[in-house]
C-alpha cells in the first residue's frame, strides 16, 4: 500500500502537493492560477503570506513569504545590513528587501529539472523552512525598525536559544 501511495503522490503537480499539505495544517489557500498558490499562515508574531509559483520552463517551484512589516526609509540601510547577516546564518533560502516598497520577503526554490517529481516531504520542507525563518528573524527586524537597534544587536537577540517557558 505504501508503494502505491508513493506512486500516486509522484503523479501530483507540486502545487497540488502543497495544497494537500496546507489542508492538513488548516492553512488558508487560494489557487489563483494553475501555476500559483497563495496561502496565509498564522505565525507567532504576525500572519505570513506565502506565494508558491510553478515555472514550467525552469521546472521549479518558487516560494516567496512576506509579512506585514514595512521598513521606513530611514531604517533601510540598517535592515540591509541585518538581511546580509541573517542570510549568512541560513542554509536554505534567503531574505530580500524590496527597496522601492520597503517590504521584506523570504525566498526559496525547489528545482526539479529533468521532470523530477516533488515529494510531499520536499514540498513540506520548502514551506516549513520559510515559516521557521520568518518566525525566527521577525523580532530582529522589529528591533531594527521600531527599537532603533543596530543589525548586530538585533541578530544577537535572535541567535539566543531559549529553553522552557516563563
Amino acid at each position: 500500500m505504501t508503494a502505491a501511495l508513493a506512486l500516486k503522490s509522484q503523479d501530483l503537480h507540486p502545487l497540488e502537493t502543497v495544497e494537500q499539505i496546507a489542508s492538513r495544517y488548516e492553512w488558508m489557500v487560494d489557487r489563483s492560477a494553475d501555476d500559483e498558490i497563495n496561502m496565509i499562515v498564522s505565525g507567532t508574531w504576525t500572519d505570513l503570506h506565502l506565494a508558491l509559483n510553478w515555472n514550467d520552463h525552469l521546472e521549479g517551484l518558487h516560494l516567496a513569504c512576506t509579512f506585514d512589516l514595512k521598513v521606513p526609509e530611514g531604517r533601510r540601510e540598517e535592515i540591509v545590513r541585518l538581511v546580509a547577516q541573517i542570510n549568512e546564518q541560513l542554509y536554505f533560502g534567503h531574505f530580500d528587501i524590496w527597496r522601492s516598497e520597503g517590504s521584506l520577503m523570504f525566498r526559496n526554490s525547489l528545482l526539479l529539472t529533468g521532470q523530477a517529481a516533488a515529494s510531499e516531504a520536499q514540498c513540506e520542507a520548502l514551506v516549513l523552512t520559510a515559516i521557521d525563518a520568518c518566525e525566527r528573524y521577525f523580532p530582529a527586524f522589529q528591533f531594527v525598525i521600531w527599537a532603533g537597534k543596530t543589525a548586530e544587536q538585533a541578530i544577537q537577540s535572535c541567535l539566543l536559544e531559549t529553553v522552557g517557558e516563563a
